[in-house]
């Protein structure tokens, strides 16, 4: 996987669970590349392919990916990779 400065959010227009990434990160200050797989296969195919599954959201930032997750699961997740908590300013 190639790393990004910037993280990436795949979304699904309509999706509870994005909306709710969306706000949450947009809360902490984090800014994102959002991505919507739905219109775009291209962003359909990568998704699939960095985290073998096709559900939304699903963030990623360099080696760092959580599929398929609700904001508590994020943050457990990121509880896990401190480095990438504090490189993403998140509290």
């Amino acid at each position: 996987m190639k790393s990004s400065d910037t993280p990436i959010l795949y979304i699904k227009d309509g999706c509870p669970w994005c909306a709710e990434a969306l706000s949450y990160f947009k809360g902490q200050g984090v800014g994102l590349e959002t991505r919507e797989v739905r219109r775009n296969k291209v962003f359909m195919e990568q998704m699939m392919n960095l985290s073998g599954q096709t559900k939304t959201p699903t963030f990623v930032y360099g080696e760092f990916l959580v599929a398929d997750f609700d904001v508590g699961e994020f943050k457990a997740a990121l509880q896990k990779a401190p480095a990438v908590q504090q490189a993403l300013g998140i509290r």
